[in-house]
């Protein structure tokens, strides 16, 4: 009997053997990870904090996904950032490769920094299995694919990616970034850009440029309070909803109104509007590409999947002749990140499963993309 119950232990014990420490596990694939491992050897405190985790999975860049941001290489001298960073490559859950499907998943990190983000239970990663590759979006829809997968540690796994992934910036650094520069221009006229920048949890459904053209001509008619109000209209405090949670619902508004959400054949519409770039993440939530300005005072709109022109929710409205509103003195991005087109919007589908295909951006916006916090220098 006593040997009985001494076999599992020595079982056990002999796995345990077997699987090596976070540091081990790394250092086994040194000839891919030497930038990451001389990056953790410098932070000896944080690496302990690292090799202390379980239940997690580390998503490692590759050697590549370091050199694409700069000609030098390795040390990020802000040690903040750099561990804010590296906290936004853990995800709390052990997942391997073949936990992904092609339905998107929206997984929270150990970044929980409010210097970095304000959303409760940690900043998310957004990832799916996209024509066999496992994605995972971060900032703006930038992307990272698996090139190794499912490296064991005692902790949990490891997969080897291709690209850095990037903390998700504020609210006005978003829209600018996805050339959403008319909703920038729009919360800065209202007066309600701290707000929205400090608000913990928030979901944000953020006309494109064209949207704001096709009601030009009204701009000029608005009150502050009309404006208030319908930027209101756009916004949902307390919580974040991602793709995944946006079925056939409503939400309240911090106008005190609701959003009516209806999926129809796959794609997602917010009253009439429809929802053309989903999941762009912010610091502290969520924003939605819509191609209308919602409007507070017409809350019935509805969908209609067969028009092949958008109708603005404001009825006597029409495009203006004085350019995109709002624009004036807002800056226009000059890198093109993968959340954005020149209107602000996507042809691309609004379903999880078919949202932001896989781009491969290198060096491309990482100046912009890390607020100038990141500096790189030679080892």
């Amino acid at each position: 009997m006593q040997y009985k119950q001494l076999l599992p232990l020595a079982l056990a014990s002999v796995a345990s053997a077997q699987t090596p420490s976070l540091t081990d596990a790394l250092g086994s694939q040194n000839s891919t990870l030497s930038s990451l491992n001389a990056l953790l050897g410098a932070d000896s405190q944080f690496a302990d904090s690292l090799n202390n985790l379980q239940n997690v999975t580390i998503l490692a860049p590759s050697n590549d996904a370091f050199g694409a941001l700069n000609d030098t290489t390795s040390l990020l001298t802000d040690t903040g950032y750099l561990q804010a960073l590296l906290s936004y490559h853990v995800l709390n859950g052990t997942y391997h490769n073949t936990s992904f499907t092609n339905q998107s998943m929206f997984i929270p990190t150990t970044l929980t920094n409010s210097t970095y983000t304000n959303v409760t239970g940690g900043q998310v990663v957004e990832a799916r299995l996209y024509d066999n590759n496992v994605t995972f979006f971060s900032a703006l829809k930038q992307n990272a694919s698996i090139v190794t997968p499912n490296v064991n540690f005692t902790g949990g796994t490891i997969h080897i990616i291709d690209r850095l992934l990037y903390i998700p910036q504020n609210v006005t650094d978003t829209l600018s970034n996805a050339n959403l520069t008319a909703a920038e221009g729009a919360i800065n006229m209202a007066n309600l850009t701290d707000s929205i920048l400090n608000t913990h949890d928030i979901t944000i459904f953020a006309p494109d440029n064209d949207a704001f053209n096709a009601i030009g001509s009204i701009v000029g008619n608005l009150s502050s309070n009309d404006l208030t109000s319908i930027i209101g209209y756009h916004v949902i405090n307390g919580s974040v909803n991602y793709s995944t949670q946006l079925h056939n619902t409503t939400l309240t508004t911090v106008s005190g109104q609701n959003i009516t959400i209806t999926v129809e054949n796959g794609t997602v519409y917010a009253n009439s509007a429809k929802v053309t770039v989903p999941d762009i993440l912010l610091a502290n939530g969520v924003a939605h590409v819509i191609d209308q300005v919602l409007n507070p005072n017409n809350t019935s709109a509805t969908p209609n999947p067969s028009a092949t022109t958008t109708t603005p929710a404001f009825t006597s409205a029409s495009s203006g002749t004085a350019g995109v509103p709002f624009t004036s003195g807002v800056t226009t991005p000059s890198t093109t990140f993968p959340a954005a087109t020149s209107a602000g919007g996507s042809a691309a589908s609004s379903s999880s499963k078919g949202a932001a295909m896989p781009m491969n951006t290198g060096a491309v916006g990482a100046a912009a993309l890390f607020g100038g916090a990141a500096v790189f220098a030679n080892l």
